[in-house]
């Protein structure tokens, strides 16, 4: 009989969107077969960034109660690659935990960035999703459009502020784009920091917001149309979803909006042509090659009235929650949320 693979997945995280991360984490976790891996469950502290091994149950960590002295173990990441895996400190001193690879559902700063990545190639321990270097391009706005629009995908133009920026570059270069426009961190995730201003009395307080989430800020013009995406499972040989499109009545999808869809509809099979959607999954697979993803991410671009497709963002750790796009676009392609993190575990030949 096969011996049972050591698998850690990481869940919380120094970031705004710590609590999604749980509830992907939980998903995920639930949807494990417990017959093919001992699951290492580490939760990240919020506030500290502390790495706690958790043995605890799962349903604690759904409702953000999982943090405690009894169900929680302090462990580090060791560097000592025939290690390759934990050092869990207990009052007899460091036990080593081995890992075989680990799965990070950390979403945003500090988990999608490549860090956690980095840590963890440190550490000698396979990822399963996006490497270091993917993440971190895919997490940086300008460089992500930089390298579409070089590889010839149309991408919004954009204008770059850093710290001690000029008010009146801001406001040319804004005035240029045209308003309405959009302010965005450009390393933030879920959308936060992000406004959507519609003249220049809105512009420095948008500015102002946005640098509260990263030290340098884009101005982007907005694209004509709406946001359609694609879920891409797989390394070598990818499945496909359907294309989803976000519909939405007012504003911009926003993190709010993500979560309680108040003014806007998804729908997991987009509303276009056979034949549009088969360009948008051609060019979202470009992207997915281009970035050199790995294991699954979620390529988002926007659809022009014309039927130009236009590259957005890609999100190397999409939310995978039963109910979130990246599971709901390959689900309406065929695959079960289980049949998703079985192929997600599984090596390919």
């Amino acid at each position: 009989m096969q011996q049972k693979k050591n698998l850690a997945v990481f869940f919380g995280g120094k970031s705004s969107e710590y609590e999604v991360s749980l509830q992907s984490a939980h998903a995920v976790i639930t949807a494990i077969d417990p017959l093919a891996f001992n699951l290492i469950l580490i939760g990240i502290d919020r506030h500290t960034g502390a790495w706690l091994w958790y043995q605890g149950d799962t349903k604690r960590i759904l409702t953000d109660s999982w943090q405690s002295k009894a169900d929680c173990t302090p462990v580090v990441p060791s560097m000592d690659q025939t290690v390759h895996g934990l050092c869990c400190l207990t009052g007899c001193g460091c036990k080593n935990i081995p890992l075989d690879a680990a799965l990070p559902i950390l979403h945003g700063k500090n988990g999608e960035d490549g860090t956690m990545q980095g840590v963890l190639d440190l550490m000698g321990v396979p990822v399963i999703g996006c490497g270091l270097l993917s993440s971190a391009l895919c997490m940086d706005k300008v460089l992500a459009h930089h390298i579409a629009s070089a590889n010839g995908i149309k991408t919004a133009r954009c204008y770059t502020l850093t710290e001690g920026f000029s008010q009146d570059d801001a406001r040319c270069a804004a005035e240029s784009l045209g308003y309405p426009l959009f302010v965005k961190p450009v390393r933030a995730g879920s959308s936060f920091g992000i406004s959507k201003i519609a003249d220049e009395s809105q512009l420095l307080p948008a500015i102002s917001h946005a640098f509260t989430y990263d030290s340098t800020v884009i101005l982007e013009e907005m694209i004509d149309g709406f946001e359609v995406g694609c879920a891409i499972l797989g390394t070598k040989n990818l499945w496909i979803g359907e294309v989803d499109e976000i519909e939405l009545t007012d504003g911009f999808f926003d993190y709010t909006e993500k979560y309680t869809l108040k003014s806007s509809q998804i729908h997991a099979k987009a509303r276009i042509s056979a034949q549009t959607a088969d360009a948008v999954k051609h060019t979202a697979k470009q992207l997915y090659r281009i970035f050199d993803c790995s294991g699954f991410a979620r390529i988002d671009m926007f659809l022009t009235p014309e039927g130009e497709i236009y590259f957005n963002e890609i999100n190397t750790i999409p939310g995978f929650t039963s109910h979130s796009r990246f599971p709901g676009m390959l689900m309406a392609a065929g695959l079960t949320f289980e049949e998703i993190i079985r192929r997600l575990l599984t090596p390919e030949e």
